[in-house]
């Protein structure tokens, strides 16, 4: 990472009449507005809308890919074959099927043919091995399994007959068909399995390759298949060596192979019918616990991941070297892309630049940037996706670049940047991966060679690299959906070995693709056994300190409260991981099909409450920026001018804009306090309230959390617009750079001295811009740089900017970690010391004061828990004018300015003054004042 501001090249000022633009044509953005999910809860909150509809708004993709499950086929096609093409039916356990059927006389037939011939002709059905009369319950689901499938709760159901062999049934190619009570066809489906697999075959033993002294044992869950092989080939890409027989127990197809099989590549040859196709099908796939590949995953690696060859010098030592955390509630978090950090850094060997080796150069500049963040307090980095992904070529001979020599002589405000990107964007380097292939496996493309031991030796060298600088790693993980589906594709593979299985399906049989596509069902058992056992790879094997879950709110809640309990038990004696350190959060964004927990009790924030695990905390983000990601960028919010400073963009009247100003303060302050659902403020109107009783402009409560480490406090992250790019858009157009700065650091210091996670995005420490890409998932090297050229001056930092924010920004984190104050770990323990002071209907607009007690003495009824000062007095003025505040509860009171603020590069932050006789406090305009009492 460079860390000279080096962003994009689109304009971020526009030329004509900004305010009065809409969404849609702001500069540096398509005019195709994103979809957005339905407004539920914060739904309209989640990533971008879906992934599948993922577009950079700077850089069009030239063909975005469609919702569609990739490989899925469609159903004309399928129908054409003259057999159904849905799946409205659900073999819920080994002896029912239901169905929602009306008619209280009407019977059910499951038909079943092993070879596929089934087809419907003349309202019949033919070519069927076997036909099996249902048994009517007369009755809607039994409890048990109403819980396991709520959505389809009032279906009727009907009985298979003890007799039948379910375990050769489900291997058929199924269909029901309905009759009424004079033997006349009417309807006819498919079955969804997942209910009756996890009935039958829920299994809990040994997957993947086991190795012992002489011999590999190999396990594939697939209970479905007619068929297993496993083909062994010479290399990554050499000739087919041999095919060896598995044999099936229960579901689970197994073989031993000799030692001298490990370090070869194989694929598993799965022979099984497919419901995308309606024909049994050879599939050839990747071992779902792979845990080394080919390049791009076209084979998988035979690999011991145990294997001393694996291990950088001292791996097994580095529990021991770990940095300290003594409670999730001194966690920071800085969140980066992989390519970014390094793709342009001259400071780094040109063939480690882009990928996991770069973190290894100790004297590179954006490993010395970490450092001094490390240096201030910063505890965690958190990566984005760093497995097997799809959208990049592992092969960097593949790799396509623009000549950015050239793109740098264009004016900051052509289209010719533009276009040369889109023109390789499917065949370049970038990515956010958020595509995923296999879980289990470092990304290719990252590593030196993507064959054999690289991407496992240099992920561990990255993760010991940045742990020896004093940071913990944080892994983003992509359970929520998978980039392929069907029994063709490469990027295919849990697809081909248990069709129908893993992928979440709507109520007609269709792939579920509100995450994006591919929609993954954790609700299924081997899903959610499949995530967990990843978690303990990564924790285990890499040695990763945190994960970060994506769209956490499709992933089922119980599948978390059971990844947390199994990483948990993880000891340094046993496993070499202390896994009461490792971290869990994600995003608890509540929409799709399993929004209000119709799936089952998902992820979502407010379900998340209690379980330790965080959720990111848009209530805050929107309160301080304003509006929301998919609203209209020019609405202001509690930092941007709102009231104060309006950017013309009407937002109501001023007793509207001073009201709704006065509704962010009440919600920042509920997030300040660890957005605590039971925390007591006295909001606006007077009213004193709990965190859960307060709520926010679409109904969903502020507060949710029972602990401050559930919430995940932020203003920007990658998607989205970054920080300096919000604030430049929606402030009056004629503000001063300075004054946006000074803009940056307030909304960066709300995150840092708020109670719970703060989370940083790269760069908003430097004035990152991307010139309004709100999602630059795609959108190369060239637009996602950290250095800004911008064709407006008025919006183009200078180096003393760049400089004075990164200082700014040290300093505030250097006083999160001065004192415990800011890091309460307990509910009770904010509840207690926690106060805001400026509150109710006469309350300063613009102006935030909180203030957080300590034992006074050795009779105080709290525990002390800072050595070094007694009070802590923290004020926010967003105002455009410095502010005096006389607060009498906070008169005759020891306070000074914060040591590290006395010494502050900032002039105007060393003016801010208490005057204890009237507990008066001036803090200059746009400043964040830290006043304490220092103990005698």
């Amino acid at each position: 990472m460079q860390m000279l501001l080096h962003a994009n090249s689109l304009l971020l000022a526009p030329t004509t009449s900004r305010l009065s633009a809409s969404a849609s044509s702001l500069p540096g953005r398509s005019g195709t507005a994103r979809p957005l999910p339905p407004p539920q809860g914060h739904a309209h909150s989640a990533r971008a809308a879906a992934r599948g509809t993922r577009r950079p708004p700077a850089v069009a993709a030239a063909s975005p890919r469609t919702p569609m499950a990739v490989g899925e086929e469609c159903a004309a096609a399928v129908a054409s074959q003259g057999f159904v093409s849905d799946a409205r039916a659900y073999w819920v356990t080994r002896s029912l099927i239901a169905w929602n059927v009306n008619d209280q006389d009407t019977s059910l037939f499951l038909y079943a043919s092993r070879d596929a011939t089934m087809h419907v002709s003349d309202g019949a059905i033919h070519g069927y091995d076997s036909k099996i009369e249902l048994e009517p319950e007369h009755a809607s689901l039994p409890d048990n399994v109403a819980e396991k499938f709520p959505f389809i709760r009032s279906y009727r159901t009907f009985r298979v007959p003890s007799s039948v062999d379910v375990a050769s049934l489900v291997k058929c190619q199924l269909a029901v068909a309905s009759y009424d009570a004079h033997g006349r066809h009417q309807d006819v489906t498919g079955l969804q399995l997942p209910g009756v697999l996890d009935d039958m075959f829920a299994y809990t033993g040994p997957l993947g390759a086991v190795f012992s002294d002489k011999d590999v044992d190999l396990y594939l869950w697939a209970p479905t298949a007619q068929d297993v092989r496993v083909c062994f080939y010479d290399g990554p890409a050499g000739p087919l060596l041999q095919t060896v027989q598995l044999k099936e127990l229960n579901g689970v197809w197994s073989v031993t192979v000799p030692r001298y099989r490990e370090n070869q590549y194989y694929l598993y040859e799965v022979k099984v019918y497919h419901p995308s196709t309606s024909q049994v099908e050879k599939c050839l796939a990747d071992d779902p616990y792979a845990r080394g590949l080919s390049a791009n995953g076209t084979r998988t690696w035979l690999v011991d991941i145990n294997s001393e060859t694996l291990k950088p010098a001292s791996w097994d030592e580095l529990s021991d070297e770990k940095p300290n955390l003594e409670s999730f509630s001194d966690i920071s978090i800085y969140e980066l892309h992989i390519r970014d950090f390094s793709a342009h850094d001259s400071t780094v060997d040109c063939n480690s630049r882009g990928g996991f080796r770069a973190f290894t150069f100790q004297d590179s500049a954006g490993i010395r940037h970490l450092r001094k963040l490390s240096a201030a307090g910063l505890t965690h980095v958190h990566l984005l996706p760093s497995f097997h992904f799809a959208s990049v070529d592992d092969n960097k001979s593949n790799w396509k670049f623009v000549d950015e020599a050239q793109l740098a002589k264009l004016p900051p405000g052509s289209d010719e940047q533009q276009a040369a990107i889109v023109s390789i964007q499917q065949e370049d380097p970038y990515n956010w991966g958020y595509d995923p292939v296999l879980w289990g496996v470092p990304k290719g493309s990252y590593a030196s060679n993507p064959d054999g031991p690289s991407r496992i030796i240099e992920y561990r060298q990255m993760v010991q690299a940045l742990n020896r600088i004093g940071l913990r790693v944080v892994m983003d993980v992509v359970y929520n959906h998978l980039d392929s589906s069907g029994p063709f594709g490469v990027s295919s593979v849990l697809d081909k070995i248990v069709p129908g299985y893993y992928l979440r399906r709507n109520v007609n049989g269709q792939i579920e693709s509100s995450a994006a596509m591919n929609n993954t069902a954790s609700e299924h058992f081997m899903v959610d056994r499949l995530i967990v056992d990843d978690l303990l790879n990564w924790a285990i094997n890499y040695k990763v300190d945190g994960f970060r879950f994506d769209l956490m709110g499709h992933i089922m809640k119980s599948t978390m409260i059971r990844a947390k309990s199994a990483i948990r038990s993880l000891t340094r004696d046993v496993h070499g991981v202390d896994g009461s350190k490792i971290y869990l959060y994600g995003e608890g964004w509540d929409f799709g099909e399993v929004a209000q927990n119709k799936r089952g009790i998902n992820a979502s924030q407010i379900n998340m409450s209690g379980t330790g695990i965080g959720s990111f905390n848009d209530r805050i983000r929107d309160s301080v920026n304003g509006g929301n990601p998919f609203g209209n960028p020019l609405q202001q919010g509690f930092s941007t001018g709102l009231f104060l400073e309006p950017n013309g963009y009407y937002q109501g009247n001023e007793a509207d804009t001073r009201r709704e100003l006065a509704t962010y303060a009440d919600h920042i302050q509920i997030g300040l306090a660890g957005n605590l659902k039971d925390y007591v403020l006295r909001t606006h109107t007077g009213e004193a309230k709990k965190g859960s009783d307060i709520y926010t402009f679409d109904g969903s409560p502020v507060g949710y959390t029972s602990s401050p480490v559930e919430t995940i406090n932020y203003v920007s992250a990658h998607d989205n617009e970054t920080l300096f790019d919000i604030v430049s858009i929606k402030t009056p157009i004629g503000l001063s750079i300075d004054e946006k700065c000074r803009i940056n650091h307030l909304a960066s210091s709300m995150i840092a001295l708020s109670q719970g996670i703060p989370f940083f995005h790269a760069g908003d420490e430097i004035l990152r811009s991307k010139s309004l890409d709100r999602d630059s998932y795609n959108s190369g090297d060239w637009f996602n740089k950290i250095k800004p050229r911008l064709e407006n001056p008025s919006f183009r930092p200078s180096k003393n900017h760049i400089l004075s924010v990164f200082d700014n920004f040290v300093d505030i984190l250097k006083i999160r970690y001065s004192s415990p104050l800011f890091r309460l770990s307990t509910a009770s323990d904010i509840e207690q010391r926690v106060r805001f002071h400026n509150t109710g209907p006469s309350m300063v607009p613009g102006v935030i004061v909180m203030s957080i007690k300590d034992a006074q003495n050795e009779k105080c009824e709290m525990a002390q828990l800072d050595k070094n000062f007694s009070y802590v007095v923290t004020i926010f003025n967003v105002c455009p004018h410095e502010v005096s505040i006389e607060i009498h509860d906070l008169a005759s009171l020891g306070l000074e300015l914060h040591p590290i603020q006395v010494n502050s590069s900032d002039a105007l932050v060393r003016q801010s003054a208490y005057e204890a006789s009237k507990g008066r406090f001036t803090v200059p305009r746009r400043t964040t004042a830290v006043f304490v009492q220092l103990r005698c």
